[in-house]
């Protein structure tokens, strides 16, 4: 297994060449790159928002807003397909996802459906859909009733239309504000995330995504006084609208639309000549200059408005016929509003209402020093690791360290190359991977050192604990690309980072302790031609421990199982501090603009904007503060009323550095996918387990691992940590690791139950278990040591994460020891671990009592 062939040499160090060129961009700056030849790998690591600053925002389709629009439509459709067949009606009314009609001559029925038949009519959907859909079907409840009902599908289709269309649309708008590489997906069948890293105003963002942006020209009716309209009822035909002014302003307005902003082929932001005010000049096309000549020619004197989005931006009077198809819209316009204008009226108007369900807002200051942390910590946990591999195995702790950091450069390549996005869970991932990394040649090295120990040479010790290690790596980390796998389909936003980098160290570890490792010590062992096994400064773990773990199986489960229910009874009564992704509110960090907040002031200024439950608290520094805001009554449009609100009251003093607002709908999602996350896995890894053992494997495993997960809901109950996304991703973390510690103890025991058939099961597990001790130990703290580093260095926002996991880490190692080994037992292993002909075979002896 060390012997290696010239082509399998250079396909070794040809992907180790490869990861390094590719990996090499990200430590270069950006203007020396631009100076390399095109021939060398230039792609950069794409930064998340949390670390470049930036905004993340989730629109959706208000789905009854178009079932509505378009029974509108089809009631339009209706009364003018009756008239033109000059058929009597009444009744024309609207109920639910239906419209209805009253058909008078009892003759004319027939007449009326002939005339009606194309609302049922099939519609290819084309781009949108497949096939064809019937939007409204009719029914005839009562002779001369005709009702036509909205389907699903006509309402899924108009969905796919819009959200197709909203797509186009909200691109034009976001590349007119100048952003770079900004990212415009579809997202389930009614949402659309739009994220904009670098973003130095993300408000303006939400202000240019908000609006409908339905421009329309139309005549104001003067033939009454707009109080009496107000007062009474306004003529037929025209409705009251108020102007965007303050205070607002009433106008009756004519129904009728002269020209709509559909005809706009260009908007520019510009200066009045007389006023010098800014004003934003439109073009017409040939169409809309045609319609709207005519109809200033026909009305000189009279006033027209112009409005956007049912409100009344100003209502001038024709003084003379308006030709040229151009013109000028005024206002109270600032420069900036007037250049938002324009840009939404050449981006075009959306098909439909986005409501903003999701935000997620972070400061380019909080971007830098979250990049800042992040670095700092990652070569500290490096250096940590890269220290306690050559200080306990020496050489061959220089070689682990090698292949590790060949490995770190492959992780960063391939994310690189897919163009994947690095956030703050994402760094976390690379460092758990630098832990974890160690944890294959841990299993290798201590794999070696027990052949040694039995006599063998250097060299065949060697070969043979690559064989051997071989199934148990692989068993281990399948388990926990497991759960990175269901991490990455469950989860959402910063989460699937995390979840992706977590895979890719998965598999980049396998290779370089299988390949690159192995061909180290090949090539170690023919140049050095070593006598003896290498060895670190001291053992931390003596060899041949005989520890008799079984001898406290009781006092362990008593211990496990108190500690469960006193999590289950915590979780129950106190609950957890869920954060906004469970919840719902908005979460806002915000930082003095002078030396200190003042936490009372901020307190004082908040409570009288009436937005219910309010936690302000320090947060880091004494400049900066957290403000927790709960959940609106009136819905995702309510919570980010909420929001600004808050920005008026507050951001002449302070500087706003992050924004998180779920709604309702989103965190109910959040809450019920984090849920089936965590149970997804469990079954995944039960399954996985049980097909490469036994059934009792299985469910040891799934039972040890499930009471780590209760364990870590009582610490989060117990320690107050907010309780959000990433905490989902420490968990389905934990899982995994946990998974691999208890399968690298199976695969052991498993080993052993063919080596020693007659040995009781308690014997054989202490043995197990003391065989394994080392590698037990090495790899706990190499991935503490990790850990330490993220949450001392690493900053405020990935700290809580790191606490939990570093509690799940203990949690795992203590139940893979005195919870998976002990329900071996009790599910009666020893039985069922034998083939029918082994059973028939050996005669076991009486079991004997556990050291």
């Amino acid at each position: 297994m060390l012997h290696f062939s010239r082509w399998k040499t250079i396909l070794i160090w040809l992907t180790v060449l490869a990861g390094i060129l590719y990996a090499a961009p990200n430590l270069i700056p950006a203007s020396t790159l631009a100076s390399l030849p095109n021939w060398l790998p230039k792609q950069q690591l794409t930064l998340g928002l949390d670390l470049q600053g930036g905004s993340h925002i989730l629109l959706q389709i208000d789905r009854q807003d178009l079932a509505n629009e378009r029974l509108e439509s089809a009631r339009d459709e209706v009364r003018t397909s009756l008239r033109d067949a000059q058929i009597g009606y009444t009744g024309l009314a609207g109920t639910a996802n239906s419209i209805q009609v009253r058909i008078r001559d009892q003759g004319q029925i027939e007449a009326a459906k002939t005339a009606l038949e194309r609302l049922t009519q099939p519609i290819s959907t084309g781009l949108f859909m497949s096939g064809s859909v019937t939007e409204m079907e009719m029914a005839e409840p009562e002779p001369g009733l005709l009702r036509f009902t909205l389907t699903e599908a006509g309402v899924d289709y108009r969905i796919a239309a819009a959200l197709t269309q909203s797509i186009e649309v909200v691109g034009r708008r976001v590349n007119e504000l100048g952003t770079t590489e900004p990212i415009i997906q579809r997202q389930g069948t009614e949402r659309i995330m739009v994220q904009v890293p670098g973003l130095q105003d993300p408000q303006r963002l939400k202000d240019i995504l908000g609006q409908t942006a339905k421009l329309t020209f139309q005549m104001v009716d003067q033939s009454i006084p707009v109080e009496e309209a107000i007062s009474g009822r306004p003529p037929a035909g025209s409705t009251v609208l108020y102007s965007t002014d303050e205070p607002r302003v009433p106008h009756l307005i004519e129904n009728r639309i002269i020209v709509s902003g559909e005809n706009l082929v260009d908007a520019q932001a510009t200066f009045d000549q007389r006023t010098n005010e800014p004003v934003v000049s439109f073009r017409f096309d040939s169409r809309g200059a045609t319609r709207f000549g005519q109809a200033t020619q026909a009305n000189v004197g009279r006033l027209f408005a112009i409005i956007l989005d049912n409100e009344v931006i100003s209502a001038p009077q024709i003084r003379e016929p308006i030709l040229g198809g151009t013109g000028q819209i005024s206002g109270s316009f600032t420069v900036e509003s007037a250049n938002d204008l324009a840009v939404l009226l050449r981006a075009g108007a959306l098909p439909a209402d986005l409501t903003i369900v999701e935000e997620r807002t972070v400061g380019p200051s909080l971007g830098s020093d979250s990049i800042e942390a992040g670095q700092f910590a990652s070569i500290i946990a490096g250096v940590l690791v890269v220290g306690f591999m050559l200080f306990a195995y020496g050489r061959l702790g220089l070689i682990a360290n090698i292949a590790l950091l060949a490995n770190v450069a492959l992780i960063i390549a391939v994310l690189s190359v897919l163009g994947a996005t690095l956030t703050l869970p994402g760094i976390a991932g690379i460092v758990l991977t630098m832990g974890m990394a160690v944890d294959s040649n841990v299993i290798i090295f201590e794999r070696v050192r027990e052949e040694n120990r039995q006599g063998r040479s250097i060299v065949q010790s060697m070969d043979s604990g690559f064989k051997q290690a071989l199934a148990t790596v692989v068993d281990a980390n399948v388990t926990t690309l497991i759960a990175a796998v269901i991490l990455f389909f469950l989860g959402s936003g910063p989460i699937k980072g995390f979840a992706v980098t977590l895979a890719i160290g998965i598999v980049t570890t396998v290779f370089t302790a299988f390949t690159l490792t192995r061909w180290l010590v090949a090539f170690w062992l023919r140049r050095q031609r070593p006598k003896t096994m290498p060895s670190g400064v001291m053992r931390l773990v003596p060899d041949d421990t005989r520890v008799p773990f079984m001898a406290f199986r009781k006092y362990a489960f008593t211990l496990s199982l108190l500690l469960s229910i006193a999590s289950a009874v915590l979780f129950f009564t106190v609950g957890m501090n869920y954060g906004i992704d469970f919840r719902g509110g908005s979460s806002i960090e915000v930082q003095a603009k002078g030396p200190q907040a003042d936490i009372g002031d901020i307190r004082e200024r908040l409570t009288g904007l009436e937005l219910g439950e309010v936690q302000v608290q320090e947060f880091g520094s004494t400049r900066d503060v957290l403000i927790r805001i709960g959940t609106q009554g009136g819905g995702d449009i309510a919570e980010q009323s909420a929001v600004e609100k808050v920005r008026s009251a507050l951001e002449t003093d302070y500087e706003f550095r992050r924004i998180e607002v779920v709604g309702p709908t989103v965190s109910s999602e959040l809450a019920f996918n984090g849920t089936m996350g965590v149970l997804a896995s469990l079954l995944a890894m039960l399954v996985y387990i049980w097909i490469r053992f036994e059934w009792q494997f299985g469910l040891g495993a799934i039972i040890s691992t499930f009471h780590d997960v209760i364990l870590m809901i009582g610490f989060y109950v117990v320690a107050g940590i907010e309780f959000n996304l990433t905490s989902i991703a420490a968990i389905l973390t934990i899982v995994g690791y946990s998974i691999n510690d208890t399968v690298v103890v199976y695969d052991r025991v498993r080993e052993n139950l063919r080596r020693y058939k007659r040995m009781p099961i308690a014997e054989l597990l202490d043995l197990s278990m003391n065989q394994t001790l080392a590698r037990t130990v090495l790899t706990g703290v190499t991935t503490l040591f990790a850990l330490a580093a993220l949450s001392i260095w690493g900053g405020e926002v990935i700290q809580s994460f790191t606490v939990a996991m570093i509690f799940g880490i203990l949690a795992g190692t203590y139940s893979s020891i005195f919870v998976a080994g002990p329900l071996l037992i009790l599910f009666k292993l020893r039985p069922g671990a034998l083939s029918p002909e082994e059973a028939a075979a050996v005669k076991e002896p009486p079991a004997r009592q556990a050291l």
